[in-house]
């Protein structure tokens, strides 16, 4: 069973999660197998989505984000994109799009970076929006300040994460064809009377006092952590080990319903809008080819389909009246 735990070193600005999704990932893997249309991930491209899927679980469940958190990683190489959607409530859904071939050794960059123009986004869509508000989206490159290629998921989500909020972050992450699992350690911010201490500590001050050492001691044992002790281990035995020296807070895990599972929010509804919004002319275009309009979610495999009759229903569908105009675009 996927399981998510969250901990607190006690007397110091640091928290830590460590999540492990099984059933959630393999059903993540099963649904891309049996699609006929795309069959099973190259084993690169697997490992990179598994990371990508834990550790997005992590951030939305650090941040505790009313809407979705949508993390994808695109560039110009074979894998033209990898998106990973978590919900509030941890319902998650992963896919990636392979446009060429994947060497079995093949590193981030020549997956997605070869050229030096791979992004990472983040986007975080809020279930209640304000009229006219937007999604807010962050964006980094696949490279460092050097322009050096970043070759792992965490090592971008790193630098993401000091880029767009200022936040230390440790990430180790790790993926294969059972289990996607993560350890997040992060360093909060002092100032203010939100933080764990209440106090008003500023950041030149953070020196002096000590916390930027009690972060980087906390860091360092967590990169110690090997990937196959992050896919192998129970979440007790990795804590223990690292941190067997520190004095932690853990909280109630998440598990069963209300751990990270697998959902995908695709609905024939949905579909039906997007067909709307190619226009009559392409609808019937398409229908002068094949019987049906047919169209798989990428993310579990459902087929929708659309007949003549089907599509006819759906540009003849009544007109919404939109309040202040008449217009329902």
């Amino acid at each position: 069973m996927s399981e998510l735990h969250k901990f607190l070193f006690d007397g110091l600005p640091v928290r830590g999660m460590v999540v492990r999704l099984t059933d959630t990932w393999t059903e993540i893997l099963r649904r891309r197998a049996s699609n006929s249309g795309t069959g099973a991930y190259p084993v690169p491209v697997r490992d990179m989505l598994g990371e990508m899927t834990a550790a997005a679980a992590l951030m939305q469940a650090n941040i505790k984000f009313d809407g979705a958190l949508v993390l994808q990683i695109f560039g110009d190489g074979p894998v033209k994109l990898a998106v990973v959607e978590v919900q509030s409530d941890l319902a998650l859904r992963a896919t990636a799009t392979v446009v060429g071939d994947v060497n079995d050794t093949a590193t981030l960059s020549q997956m997605v970076n070869v050229g030096n123009e791979g992004r990472c986004a983040i986007t975080l869509d809020p279930t209640t929006k304000f009229p006219g508000q937007q999604p807010y989206q962050g964006v980094v490159p696949l490279f460092d300040d050097k322009r050096h290629k970043i070759e792992k998921v965490s090592a971008v989500l790193e630098h993401y994460m000091l880029q767009s909020e200022q936040l230390d972050t440790t990430l180790v992450l790790a993926a294969d064809d059972k289990v996607a699992a993560g350890l997040l350690i992060q360093r909060l911010p002092m100032q203010g009377s939100g933080n764990l201490s209440g106090s008003m500590v500023s950041k030149e001050n953070e020196d002096e006092i000590g916390l930027n050492e009690h972060y980087n001691r906390i860091a360092i044992l967590a990169s110690s952590l090997k990937r196959e002790e992050l896919l192998t281990l129970d979440v007790e035995t990795i804590l223990r080990r690292l941190f067997w020296e520190e004095p932690i807070t853990r909280f109630e895990p998440l598990e069963g319903a209300t751990a990270p599972r697998f959902s995908c929010s695709c609905s024939r509804e949905r579909v039906g809008r997007m067909i709307v919004s190619l226009g009559r002319d392409e609808a019937e275009s398409i229908l002068t080819e094949r019987a049906d309009i047919e169209v798989a979610c990428e993310f579990c495999g459902v087929q929708y389909r659309f007949d003549a009759v089907d599509a006819a229903q759906l540009f003849t569908a009544p007109v919404q009246i939109v309040p202040g105009g008449s217009d329902p675009h």
